[in-house]
């Protein structure tokens, strides 16, 4: 983890905990099968953008599945809403989802779409570490009251390439 001091500082650690080579398993909830689906897993890299134990600037992760569809988030702390901004692009994708982010009071992160707002509205969770890495989910906004669906889950340990 040399050189990432400086998203290890402040608030630059909420995600700065995330930090490393990941091996994702993952699965999708199927109405067709009636449960979770396994999926093909990914690769996920966190960097620190910053120098320095102060001069930490953003976080940029790499999402890199099996089907050679990149993607990528870049990450930065707005200090005047005190919550992250969050752009993803991925390979295919004209333009970039913008999200907004905040730390609730178990210490997981919250991820909302602000632009495209997607339909059903979808929120993203990330969970904090352990020693044996973290998990995250995807939920939808689903019916008249717009409870939240878990519809897609990650689970990340620490990767070993």
């Amino acid at each position: 983890m040399a050189g990432n001091e400086a998203c290890m500082q402040g608030t630059l650690a909420e995600l700065g905990q995330y930090l490393g080579n990941w091996d994702i398993e993952d699965s999708t909830l199927s109405q067709e099968e009636g449960g979770w689906v396994a999926g093909p897993g990914a690769r996920w890299n966190f960097i620190c953008l910053g120098s320095g134990k102060e001069n930490g600037t953003a976080i940029q992760d790499f999402w890199l599945p099996p089907d050679g569809k990149v993607g990528t988030n870049l990450r930065t702390y707005n200090t005047e809403t005190q919550s992250w901004d969050i752009a993803w692009t991925i390979t295919g994708m004209s333009g970039f989802a913008h999200f907004q982010a905040k730390k609730d009071d178990s210490g997981n992160i919250v991820m909302h779409y602000k632009s495209p707002l997607p339909d059903p509205n979808r929120r993203i969770t990330f969970f904090p570490p352990d020693a044996n890495g973290w998990k995250w989910k995807l939920e939808f906004a689903i019916g008249e009251d717009g409870a939240w669906v878990e519809v897609y889950r990650i689970s990340a340990t620490p990767s070993v390439q």
